[in-house]
């Protein structure tokens, strides 16, 4: 180990360091053989997220408001997410009007619309109904963290309690914003789970990662064991790591290994 990351252990309670602080890479693999397109890229994240599960396939958005921007790049309705290529991305103005593309996008567009409006941190929003998260929606319930990849989600998750239909107007969904406040992840009861990020590296990661969280909290919670606590102070610096370190690597291999099998997602 070296002398760059030795840490005192005087203080056992004290958060430990993690992330770029600690170490950065001098230099990474590339994704793909040149850059992508922001339509490229978008329309990625949606396949990623479909392998990964993170899909009903006649429902959910991911938007992505780029800095600097009132316009946000969306999937239109009608496309599985496994199928959406970069020419199938729409883009709808900030009250959801369809501006640029072919298809048309449906009213829970408001959803991202009014989450934008109300967060200048959320430049991606992703929302969908993954399975093992909608186990735990039924109950009502918030994934109990009980491995460390679940350190991402420390003080950053919201349970939406009450569920109230569809959010297919502007003023639902600024109530539903609201309710989520500045959580980076918000379990909608017996609903779904909207997740946001800075940009589509991280919202793909923090998005595909939480739904492994959920599977992982439900497998403990059936066993009727109670899990190892992790401790807080550990959890900071790992957070820290995860956001900073690994939602890139996940991205690259994830990306990589998607265009191997369907390069067409380019198109």
């Amino acid at each position: 180990m070296s002398a760059a990351v030795v840490e005192s252990h005087d203080d056992p309670q004290a958060p430990r360091q993690g992330g770029l602080e600690v170490w950065a890479p001098s230099v990474m693999p590339p994704v793909s053989r040149g850059p992508l397109t922001d339509e490229q890229t978008l329309a990625a994240a949606f396949r990623v997220l479909a392998r990964e599960g993170f899909s009903e396939n006649m429902a959910g958005h991911i938007t992505w408001q780029r800095p600097g921007e009132t316009e946000m790049l969306v999937n239109p309705w009608g496309l599985w997410w496994d199928e959406v290529s970069a020419s199938d991305i729409c883009a709808v103005d900030e009250d959801a009007r369809v501006v640029r593309g072919r298809w048309d996008v449906t009213p829970a567009i408001h959803i991202h619309t009014e989450l934008h409006r109300a967060r200048q941190d959320a430049r991606v929003v992703v929302h969908n109904h993954p399975y093992h998260v909608c186990v735990l929606a039924a109950l009502g319930r918030l994934p109990e963290l009980v491995h460390q990849t679940g350190s991402m989600y420390l003080d950053d998750m919201v349970l939406v309690e009450e569920y109230g239909g569809e959010i297919d107007t502007p003023l639902r969904a600024q109530e539903l914003a609201e309710q989520i406040g500045d959580a980076k992840v918000a379990v909608l009861a017996s609903h779904g789970v909207i997740v946001t990020g800075a940009d589509p590296v991280e919202a793909t990661y923090r998005a595909a990662s939480f739904e492994r969280a959920c599977r992982l909290a439900y497998d403990v919670l059936i066993t009727g064991g109670t899990p190892l606590e992790l401790p807080r102070s550990a959890m900071i610096g790992m957070k820290a790591s995860l956001l900073e370190r690994a939602a890139e690597v996940y991205w690259g291999g994830a990306v990589r290994s998607l265009l191997r099998a369907e390069p067409e997602v380019l198109a």
